[in-house]
């Protein structure tokens, strides 16, 4: 328990102090900031410096309960993720939201496949028990995730969230969160476990009937306890069947309405969930990190697949917005929101790090473009947001901080919120 404790201390006070002393807001939120903490505590950094003090912190006792509150932590972030997909709202705008997810999902789907199938030809990437298309898939749509609930933090920071623009990107990211976690299934499918995996679907479906209807006649009070045991089960049985805990919590979650819960008490969920629990997550990925086939050549397999991963993503939503005749640098900025990657890629390849499709060499290059891709985002998109405003304000023959648009003025580096 002593031991355990100081690797809680060094958990928290670590990337708290980094963020705070070093003031890296602007381009590296906490979350960040926690993530490469994470990697730097892990073996492939401290490990090799003071191999000493690291076997004496992270034994292996530690390490199971810090798996144990990390898989439970994330379970509850995406649980809350899969409740804030607006699934409705994409409906209404169906044609719209089609197009665009499709293309912001499908060009870096495409140009990540393509830097997968380069990374098969030099061993060492790809896991015991994958098969080439599952790796070539499984790399291929980590290119193309979108982290819903960091690019919600991020608009959050921009002043957006609640615009207009703000709620057609949520309408998009929701789709492709749907289509992503639809294609980890996929992938994740077991031909040996098809029996389990068929019965946990249908009885996932009754159980789903059954569960709406007894939380439309709950108190809220009681929906919130209830939401927790539905999360464990949905978790266990998805588990069980070999799809892997992670996608039973999305399930769990994409099933109930946001309307079900008070919106700000949902809020704070999320927000107590990164403040409390995310950061043991963060600290048990970065353990899984590995440098087995080279440093320098996880970080070119890092950069390739941050190529593929950005201008995939810009490149379908230009073509979004081409096809759409969108307004002049709107493609640019919402391209840019969405190429946000953080804590949904990185569950993203735990699922896969664990069903062995992957290793952990391949496992921390996509963890690398994941925090280099969230790590751009605020300082590409503040200068755009300021220039669409702009555009928008001469177009209407206003001035750009007119008091008729509040809350849109895009705020300047040091005005960023925390």
């Amino acid at each position: 328990m002593e031991v355990f404790l100081i690797a809680m201390a060094i958990i928290f006070s670590v990337p708290y102090l980094i963020w705070r002393l070093g003031r890296t807001d602007y381009f590296a939120p906490l979350v960040v900031v926690q993530i490469i903490t994470g990697i730097l505590l892990g073996p492939g950094v401290l490990g090799a410096m003071a191999p000493g003090y690291y076997q004496f912190v992270f034994t292996p006792d530690v390490i199971k309960i810090l798996n144990g509150l990390g898989a439970w932590a994330v379970m509850l972030f995406v649980l809350i993720a899969g409740i804030e997909l607006d699934v409705r709202q994409a409906w209404k705008h169906r044609i719209e939201s089609g197009i665009t997810a499709g293309f912001a999902l499908g060009v870096p789907l495409l140009t990540g496949c393509v830097a997968a199938i380069g990374m098969l030809m030099f061993p060492g990437w790809i896991g015991e028990k994958g098969q080439s298309w599952q790796f070539v898939v499984g790399v291929g749509m980590a290119c193309a995730v979108t982290a819903l609930p960091i690019l919600i933090l991020l608009m959050e920071k921009l002043d957006v969230l609640r615009q207009p623009i703000g709620q057609r990107i949520l309408r998009y990211a929701s789709l492709d969160d749907v289509a992503i976690w639809g294609v980890l299934a996929c992938v994740l499918l077991d031909w040996e476990r098809m029996g389990r995996q068929v019965g946990f679907l249908v009885a996932f479906v009754v159980a789903c009937v059954l569960f709406r209807k007894l939380m439309v006649r709950l108190p809220e009070r009681d929906r919130w306890y209830v939401m927790l045991i539905w999360l464990a089960v949905c978790a266990f049985g998805a588990d069980w069947a070999g799809l892997h805990f992670m996608v039973g919590a999305f399930l769990a979650g994409v099933v109930m309405d946001a309307d079900w819960f008070d919106q700000a008490q949902m809020d704070w969920l999320r927000h107590h969930v990164l403040l409390v629990m995310m950061p043991v997550f963060f600290l048990s990925t970065g353990l899984r990190t590995a440098w087995s086939v080279g440093g320098e050549v996880v970080f070119i397999a890092a950069a390739v697949l941050l190529l593929a991963s950005v201008t995939g993503k810009l490149a379908g939503v230009h073509l979004a917005g081409r096809i759409l005749k969108w307004k002049p640098g709107e493609a640019s900025f919402i391209g840019w929101l969405l190429q946000t990657k953080a804590l949904i890629m990185i569950i993203f390849a735990n699922i896969l790090l664990d069903k062995q499709i992957i290793t952990n060499a391949t496992f921390t290059a996509l963890l690398l473009m994941a925090i280099a891709s969230t790590m751009m985002t605020i300082p590409v998109v503040a200068p755009k947001l300021r220039r669409l405003l702009a555009g928008q304000a001469n177009r209407s023959g206003l001035p750009a901080a007119s008091s008729e648009h509040p809350g849109l003025e895009a705020p300047a580096p040091g005005n960023i919120r925390p």
